[in-house]
């Protein structure tokens, strides 16, 4: 029988019987092939009925073997909640668990966050070699999927066309609802042709609303397939939320990712700037490997090398293990290890605290084997190296071969040096340095100058080290406060109390106060005796909230007090050092006893966690502001997480003043250290438990939610601290604040609002609501929460003001007279965008 007839017994059949269940093998390449359907893509010829005839397919099976590799793959933090972690017989996958490098409790050297330039790894090759060129070629399993055509009934036909045509249209809450009403015919396979239809006309997004929406009914059977097509299509166009979710789903069934969903995952994380996607980036990267048991290609693994040093300010020296973990697969799979991974590798070594000289030696023989030249990245590694522990003979030959080679020195190279110098005590030799510099170079960087000014105090020549400091100022470049610092700091070791106080009131005249250089200045009045203008000191520090005191000042002022013998004040200090949970120093304890007993009071040690009430009512409204609680995989343990936006002049003054309040709760890693008084935009506390009360209520399943109990907790220093975190004044004087959750729990908040006499209204954009108070409603706002708000803040939030601050940007086109972006009803957690 030929073809023709085939095909003419065939359609004989068709008219008599109900078509038989054959499948169609449908990649997600082609556009719909039904004429009746809306397609944004051009349609092409019916497909040859041929192709019924073709065998069945199946998802492919992936197999794979478990790669053992040398280095343990290193440990991330969970900026995102959904973390899992898989292991059976063949395979384990790395606990996603937090940076274990030293702890992080140390802050960037200043030479360091002074010059992020030199801080980020400068690659020679701009063009590289990027994962995102590979993805094309990647093997991913095919949708098995019917078509129109083939299903008996007429009525299932024109329905399932009518939802085609309508589904793109809507938005989520829309969507869902036109589906809910579909529900009593529709299947796992009509589901499916749906979710199929709009990747093929590239609606993905409505794709993956409706694969989340089948996820939700009885009848939902797991599509291997259909989850890898649709994370394929969500991670290409960086939605890297969404494609993680799927890739959850997928590991939740059991089953483990393909090789295209793991690749494009990668990519999606590393073409993004959201603050934690490297971070998941590496942990997904070490899954691959070790759950999958893939090999990932060579340009995934330079794009993601590339990605851990351009880090700014500094960071990538935490990479160093994962950095490791990628050149040991690079050496296992033969695959080509390039020059910039030799030579970005030795760079991330010669950052760290304590360097691994015989590494470096080993990384850059390995380069002369491969017939690699030494650039001057590499030079400059070196002497960064040497720098650390002062190996001059290793320095100098470096130097001679960068003053052989065609390119420039850099300044930082010349600071090394003078580094090297003073770490054997040949201070002349950095003076030297430092003079060569201007004759190379032209000009003298500030880096240069805090070194030298540095170097000067260490060895005591005063003279010297006030003379380049009146130089560096007349010189205008900024910033000052390091050689401040370092000044004020060896006067007092000194006991040069009267230039200490000349060079702090210098300092204040020129620089931003700084708590570093107040304690210094305290602990020099002290020292003194003059205890009224220690006392006036420690007073301001505490009423300025950019300032603030700590644990090291409360403990200067009461050494102060017990020496002169000053009891009451010394007693009221301790009593604020129990009220902030400030650990006494020993010393200071023993002569307290005596004190507290004659006054008859208990002595404790203030060292209890436990959260106070105004510290649970803050944390309250910064929850309701957007802050962020990261749970462990059982739910025990709870870390809060503290973001400040540092272009936002509010937040910056606010973040001083929430560090202060949580300081005993903090991370090791997020607590200051001597000598740096700087506040980062990002800290966290410790992992604990005591804070499962509000992790289940605003965090229960990784995504924010409003209490159902929140009425009985707004209180004025939550609505505050709500504004002074999560909201805005805009330029009309208007009130907005930020919440994120359910449309039924923003009911909730507006009714609580509204029941302390404070209407508002509410507008939804994306996935977050906004709370207006307009025109007099703000003033209202602003009279209850005016007492709790920081003197600092209040210019910058108070209400009626016909000036915009520099945060109100991201709701200066909200419009609380337009309809809302998004349907409140009926709305979906999938429906949120993956970027702030």
């Amino acid at each position: 029988m030929d073809v023709q007839q085939m095909m003419v017994a065939a359609n004989k059949a068709q008219c008599f019987v109900s078509p038989p269940l054959s499948t169609l093998i449908i990649t997600i390449n082609t556009p719909s092939l039904n004429p009746n359907t809306p397609s944004k893509t051009p349609m092409r010829t019916s497909l040859s009925f041929l192709r019924l005839f073709r065998p069945l397919s199946r998802p492919q099976t992936v197999l794979f073997r478990p790669l053992i590799p040398r280095y343990a793959a290193p440990r991330f933090s969970p900026f995102f909640s959904r973390h899992f972690s898989v292991s059976s017989a063949p395979f384990s996958a790395s606990a996603v668990g937090f940076v274990d490098e030293k702890e992080r409790e140390e802050e960037e050297r200043w030479d360091f966050s002074n010059n992020e330039t030199e801080a980020k790894f400068v690659f020679e090759d701009n063009d590289g070699v990027f994962a995102d060129n590979d993805m094309k070629h990647l093997v991913a399993p095919e949708i098995e999927v019917k078509e129109l055509d083939e299903l008996p009934e007429q009525w299932r036909r024109s329905k399932l066309a009518w939802l085609c045509k309508e589904l793109p249209a809507h938005k989520a809450g829309t969507l869902v609802r036109i589906l809910n009403a579909q529900r009593k015919w529709l299947k796992q396979e009509d589901a499916t042709y749906l979710a199929v239809h709009c990747m093929r006309i590239r609606e993905n997004e409505t794709g993956f609303r409706v694969y989340k929406w089948m996820m939700q009914q009885h009848w939902y059977r797991f599509d291997f397939a259909l989850a890898t097509k649709l994370a394929d299509y969500m991670g290409k166009e960086r939605k890297f939320t969404k494609c993680r979710e799927i890739f959850d789903d997928i590991i939740n069934q059991g089953r483990v990712p393909s090789e295209s969903t793991f690749h494009i995952l990668i990519v999606a994380y590393l073409s993004t700037p959201v603050q934690g996607c490297l971070d998941e980036a590496c942990g997904i990267y070490n899954r691959m490997i070790q759950l999958g048991g893939y090999q990932p290609r060579l340009s995934l693994h330079n794009s993601l090398f590339r990605a851990l040093l351009n880090r700014p300010g500094g960071s990538s020296k935490y990479y160093l293990k994962q950095a490791e973990f990628i050149f040991h697969n690079l050496e296992t799979c033969g695959l080509e290890i390039q020059k910039e991974i030799y030579t970005g590798l030795i760079w991330l070594h010669s950052y760290q605290d304590t360097v691994d000289k015989e590494r470096i030696k080993l990384l850059r023989k390995m380069m002369r084997e491969s017939g690699m030249e030494e650039g001057k990245e590499v030079l400059i590694s070196i002497l960064r190296a040497c720098s650390k522990d002062g190996d001059v003979e290793e320095a100098e030959r470096t130097w001679i071969k960068l003053l052989g080679s065609n390119d420039s020195i850099p300044s930082q190279a010349f600071v090394y040096k003078m580094e090297v110098y003073s770490k054997v005590g040949e201070i002349t030799k950095s003076l030297e340095v430092f003079r060569e510099m201007k004759k190379c170079l032209g000009y003298t960087s500030i880096a240069s100058y805090h070194k030298i000014i540095e170097v000067l105090c260490e060895s005591e020549q005063m003279d010297l080290a006030e003379s380049f400091m009146k130089e560096l100022i007349e010189s205008g470049m900024k910033p000052l406060m390091p050689s401040y610092i370092k000044l004020t700091d060896t006067y007092l070791r000194l006991n040069y109390h009267d230039k200490l106080e000349s060079t702090f009131l210098e300092c204040l005249e020129k620089c931003r106060p700084n708590r570093t250089i107040y304690s210094i200045y305290l602990s020099s009045l002290v020292k003194v005796g003059n205890l009224g203008k220690a006392e006036e000191i420690f007073n301001h520090m505490g009423k300025n909230v950019t300032i603030g005191v700590n644990a090291k000042s409360c403990n200067t002022i009461l050494y102060g007090y017990l020496s002169s013998g000053d009891n009451s004040k010394a007693e009221k200090i301790y009593d604020l050092m129990c009220q902030k949970k400030f650990e006494i120093e020993s010393p200071l304890m023993e002569k307290l006893e005596s004190v507290l007993r004659s006054s008859r009071k208990e002595v404790k040690k203030p060292v209890s966690l436990k959260l106070s009430k105004e510290q649970r009512e803050i944390l309250m409204g910064l929850l309701l502001g957007g802050l962020r609680i990261d749970s462990d995989e059982e739910r025990k343990n709870h870390m809060i997480r503290f973001e400040f936006n540092p272009s936002s002049i509010p937040h910056s003054i606010l973040k001083r003043h929430i560090h202060d309040q949580y300081h005993e709760w903090l991370h090791p890693s997020s607590k200051l250290t001597a000598g740096n008084g700087d506040i980062p935009h990002k800290f966290n506390t410790i992992s604990h438990s005591y804070f499962g009360f509000y992790a289940d209520q605003f965090w229960p399943k990784g995504q924010p939610v409003i209490p159902k109990l929140i009425h009985r907790w707004l209180s004025p220093i939550v609505l505050a601290y709500w504004y002074m975190y999560g909201g805005y004044r805009t330029s009309a004087g208007d009130i907005l604040l930020k919440l994120k959750g359910s449309s039924e729990g923003v009911k909730k908040v507006v009714k609580a609002l509204k029941s302390k006499s404070l209407n508002c209204r509410v507008k939804r954009k994306g996935r977050v609501f906004w709370i207006g108070f307009l025109r007099t409603d703000s003033m209202w706002f602003w009279k209850l929460v005016e007492p709790y708000v920081l003197d600092d803040l209040k210019d910058f939030l108070k209400a009626g003001s016909e000036t915009a601050d520099d945060c109100a940007v991201e709701s200066r086109d909200i419009n609380f007279d337009s309809a809302s972006d998004s349907d409140e009803k009926g709305s979906s957690d999938y429906s949120e965008d993956d970027n702030p």
